[in-house]
């Protein structure tokens, strides 16, 4: 991550990180399923760009996760 954030927000990217891999995706298809550039996923996961309620809730349903593991 090249921003400083807080350490929930790193937990935060890092389960997005890993909920994409238990998923089996790659960027390219999250950002295919999201309509979005890959660009958009990668910095995302590295924390160059930050999300919404709705952007993380897009992701939740991707990756068939409820929307508090990211949160917790």
């Amino acid at each position: 991550m090249s921003k400083k954030y807080l350490p929930k927000y790193q937990k935060l990217v890092q389960k997005l990180h890993l909920a994409r891999h238990q998923a089996g995706l790659t960027q390219v298809d999250v950002g295919k399923k999201l309509r979005k550039p890959q660009a958009y996923i990668s910095k995302i996961e590295r924390g160059e760009r930050g999300l919404d309620a709705l952007e993380l809730a897009e992701f939740a349903k991707i990756y068939n996760k409820p929307l508090d593991y990211f949160t917790k």
